[in-house]
């Protein structure tokens, strides 16, 4: 089925379900904004929109209705998505705004849900890049499709605490952090580096080999 189809299905069923303000807000809500997201990013992942609800009210931190662009239920899991354009959500925005936004993200994370945010420019023109962070953070709560070998956990877990330093990774920070000897560090190391996921950093040209860096260029196939 196609995207315009699915799509058109999609908002059509929610609509049934739906009325007054809560109706409304979907039909004013649901916009170009959020279709290109779908269009662009959802659609291309998953394939359908299973389990994904826009325009999705919460109450917030006063009791007041909050709507979401989208909220996605996985399992016990809570997902808010917010696609956010510039001039609505920054160059519009007061002081007493920028306040009560941030305030409701923390609640929201404070009941349960965790909060994606994803730029307008960036889903309208790099649209891997969000489907990258997407994928990114989702793994970490989505079983992979089996059979899943202990290497690839072990290698992705690597790449994750790479990308969290905020220098080169060490031998030592993979010993310390998985509990293993230092020839098993070494060997996950350089695994990865003949994959082409980290290369290796020298600090002079016959230096000895200490520290790795994430090939960033790829991560967008790795998660």
């Amino acid at each position: 089925m196609s995207f315009e189809k699915q799509h058109a299905e999609f908002i059509a069923y929610h609509l049934k379900r739906r009325s007054g303000e809560r109706r409304g807000r979907l039909e004013r809500g649901h916009a170009h904004g959020e279709k290109l997201f779908l269009q662009n990013t959802w659609w291309p992942m998953f394939g359908n929109f299973d389990h994904l609800h826009p325009e999705y009210e919460i109450l917030d931190l006063r009791g007041k209705p909050y709507f979401a662009d989208f909220v996605y239920f996985f399992g016990f899991l809570k997902f808010i998505i917010e696609i956010k354009g510039f001039n609505s959500h920054i160059r519009d925005m007061d002081r007493m705004g920028f306040c009560g936004e941030t305030n409701r993200e923390l609640f929201m994370q404070g009941i349960g849900y965790r909060i994606f945010s994803f730029a307008f420019d960036d889903v309208a023109n790099r649209p891997d890049l969000c489907i990258s962070l997407l994928r990114m953070n989702l793994s970490q709560y989505q079983p992979s499709q089996a059979p899943v070998s202990r290497a690839i956990l072990i290698e992705k877990e690597v790449i994750r605490l790479a990308l969290g330093l905020t220098r080169y990774i060490r031998p030592i920070d993979v010993e310390k952090h998985f509990e293993v000897n230092h020839r098993t560090a070494i060997k996950w190391l350089r695994s990865l580096v003949t994959k082409g996921w980290l290369r290796p950093v020298y600090r002079h040209p016959q230096s000895k080999i200490l520290e790795y860096e994430v090939v960033r260029d790829k991560i967008n196939f790795f998660f």
